[in-house]
């Protein structure tokens, strides 16, 4: 099995996730694993990864919430299980070790330990290949992790839980991170033997080590030092933590691809960025959804992009927001412009600031530069539409859309009442409110008459 730079020969792998813990300390009626992590659900996150390392078959043990978490993970290949009481991490795995495949190789992980990334956890996978491996990490605070205890030779020991541990044992700064690895026959087998005669009164998973070198076998420890990877979320803090963590490391992903980052502490990617070449990203940029940005693209300050495409060339003006929208290249958008759901810009088209576009296709080089609302109308190429320009597309029960032909003028301050043509360079005069078709090359002006009126007197403000 190929994984990035990873190659990995193996077993059939079948990961188990534990996602059942109530997360009390986050103080939310949501599932701790539900709670997000670059946009996604923690658990989600665990689950790419454990695709990501070719895992055949992914079993969840939910618990708290199950429902909830049952229908957030629910895919082909993923298999619900429920710990209806939440005695402790070998009793969660136990809940789905024995529907594993006695010759696979099995992985625990942990659904509120988003950040493990699949090239460590493949050192893992190869080496329990041949024998019972934990994936352990030496920390600057080792406090509130159980420690992993050598023997003299520098083999593997046993895991002391925190509550457990002897003042000399809790000196150690090698730390379980929960995350193991084993044949299926084996793990089951272990984690039936596994005993609660400890402080917490639970079923510690990590046991099944110690019973495995009961049982002769030697137990492998893949070791790492990146602390951000193993670590979980228990509380507010700790999300948010693992959360600046995680946009850190898209932000250094992008740069390392050419990508123009103005300041990667205020860079948020809360879903799919694909970048072309010389992309600039300027700060406050914040990404949602599946958006994609061709070469030479320019995000200025504090925009907002979600599930989008931008073409090569466009400049995003500061304090954008596009939605589900398609920009063609060398368009300007902003500032201060919001694209919805279907707006779709030709190329060279222009939507300047207070501008709207929700549902409607801008041919090339047209442009709407100035306070306008442009709703479920079609715009042809070359055409202007006029600062305070509105389409009135809702009659309170159905839209209705307007056709704008190519080279239209639409004068500032006019009110386009739809369904409504106006067929090619046909020009609407300024303050107008158009209800009729306008032909080709037709002017449409569509005020009321003015009327000056002499002797009028200004109204007074009553005296006190």
């Amino acid at each position: 099995m190929l994984l990035g730079q990873f190659t990995i020969d193996v077993r059939m792998l079948e990961v188990i996730v534990l996602a059942a813990g109530r997360g009390t300390r986050m103080k939310s009626e949501l599932p701790k694993v539900l709670h997000p992590i670059g946009g996604k659900p923690m658990v989600a996150c665990v689950l790419d990864t454990a695709r990501q390392l070719g895992a055949k078959r992914i079993h969840v043990v939910v618990g708290h919430g199950a429902s909830q978490v049952s229908d957030a993970v629910a895919a082909p290949d993923v298999e619900i299980y429920v710990q209806s009481e939440q005695l402790g991490t070998g009793h969660a795995a136990l809940q789905a070790a024995p529907y594993c495949h006695a010759d696979s190789t099995v992985l625990v992980l942990f659904g509120d330990v988003p950040l493990l990334s699949a090239g460590i956890l493949a050192d893992v996978v190869s080496a329990a290949e041949t024998q019972p491996t934990l994936l352990a990490a030496t920390v600057e605070d080792p406090s509130g992790y159980g420690r992993v205890i050598r023997s003299t030779d520098g083999s593997f020991a046993r895991v002391v839980e925190q509550k457990d541990g002897l003042p000399h044992e809790l000196e150690v700064t090698e730390v379980n991170t929960g995350v193991l690895a084993a044949r299926g026959s084996e793990l089951v087998a272990w984690l039936g033997q596994v005993k609660n005669d400890n402080a917490q009164g639970e079923f510690y998973l990590p046991d099944v080590l110690s019973l495995a070198l009961r049982d002769g076998k030697k137990v492998s420890v893949v070791v790492t030092d990146k602390s951000n990877e193993i670590s979980g979320v228990n509380d507010r803090a700790q999300l948010e933590a693992l959360e600046r963590a995680h946009q850190r490391q898209k932000a250094d992903e992008l740069m390392a691809a050419g990508v123009h980052v103005m300041d990667a502490s205020r860079l948020d990617v809360r879903g799919s960025l694909v970048c072309g070449t010389d992309v600039v990203l300027d700060a406050n940029v914040l990404i949602e959804g599946e958006v994609r940005l061709g070469n030479d693209v320019v995000i200025e300050a504090n925009c907002v992009l979600k599930d989008c495409v931008i073409g090569d060339g466009t400049i995003v003006r500061a304090f954008t927001h596009i939605e589900g929208a398609a920009v063609a290249a060398h368009c300007q958008v902003g500032p201060y412009a919001r694209l919805r759901p279907g707006a779709d810009l030709g190329d060279g088209a222009k939507v300047g600031n207070f501008v709207e576009v929700k549902n409607s296709t801008f041919g090339a080089g047209a442009k709407a530069n100035h306070l306008a609302y442009v709703g479920d109308a079609n715009v042809g190429s070359g055409s202007n539409i006029g600062a305070g320009t509105i389409t009135c597309n809702y009659d309170g029960a159905n839209k209705h859309r307007t056709e704008l032909g190519d080279n239209v003028f639409i004068g500032s301050n006019s009110t386009l009442v739809a369904p409504l043509t106006v067929e090619n360079d046909g020009f609407v005069a300024a303050g107008s409110t158009v209800t009729s078709k306008v032909g080709e090359s037709q002017l449409a002006v569509g005020r009321a008459k003015q009327r000056n009126i002499d002797g009028w007197k200004r109204p007074e403000k009553p005296k006190q």
